[in-house]
């Protein structure tokens, strides 16, 4: 701002000049850092040690079995980039076809999972019901089907274990990578995929929250082939031919 007529600022002595400045200083940058200052007086800074193991990975080795998949693999591990980033690592042992998995193939396999920390006071009884108030499912058509009944059942979805696997077994013969590349829905660029063979429109409009957004996503694609088929018909049990 520039200075009008003969006034002149009153001189200040260089000390408080000083005493000015300086506090003029502090009162500027005292509050982004007298926290940091302050935390450092009161306790070390420690390096956060346990943050990188929660984003680190390690390999093992995994012998495939009958009904596995790559999916349900990377599932399981937790692989970081999902089955695609498995199938790339191990394309040598699976070959051209990622659909087709052998069993026996030894495959290794990336995993973000961190390890289990021991617990400070445990008794065997408390691992009991721990373990017994965790519902777990097979990875396999069973266990698929039987966990994407118990989320339908919590989202009001019909639909009966007969009713499922006798569209599944129609649309896909069980294998939940199965895709459609040559009927009209291919022609228009939304080809079949999953147990229920769901075109991505389909499987997004009716996605059931709380599962995964990816289509060859067992329990994902039963589920939203479902919510569907109830919209439509009623019910996936009155579904008998193509839907």
């Amino acid at each position: 701002m520039a200075v009008r007529g003969n006034h002149r600022r009153p001189r200040t002595s260089p000390l408080t000049r000083g005493v000015v400045t300086a506090g003029t200083g502090i009162a500027a940058l005292a509050l982004p850092l007298l926290g940091a200052t302050a935390a450092s007086a009161a306790q070390p800074a420690k390096a956060p040690a346990t943050a990188p193991a929660a984003v680190q990975t390690k390999s093992v080795t995994h012998t495939t079995v009958k009904g596995d998949t790559l999916y349900g693999i990377a599932d399981k591990y937790d692989t970081p980039g999902g089955w695609q980033q498995l199938y790339k690592d191990n394309r040598k042992a699976v070959g051209d076809n990622p659909r087709l998995l052998q069993t026996g193939v030894e495959l290794t396999v990336r995993t973000a999972k961190k390890a289990a920390m021991p617990a400070k006071k445990s008794t065997q009884s408390a691992t009991t019901v721990t373990q017994a108030s965790v519902k777990t499912y097979a990875n396999n058509l069973d266990g698929w089907i039987r966990e994407a009944l118990d989320i339908m059942a919590q989202k009001g979805i019909p639909g009966s274990y007969d009713g499922i696997y006798r569209n599944v077994m129609r649309e896909s013969s069980g294998n939940p990578q199965a895709i459609n590349n040559w009927d009209s829905n291919a022609a228009a660029g939304t080809p079949s995929k999953g147990l229920l063979q769901t075109i991505d429109p389909t499987f997004q409009a009716y996605h059931v929250d709380g599962t995964s957004w990816d289509p060859y996503d067992p329990v994902a694609n039963i589920t939203a082939a479902c919510n569907y088929a109830a919209a439509r018909y009623g019910s996936i049990d009155n579904v008998f031919g193509a839907y």
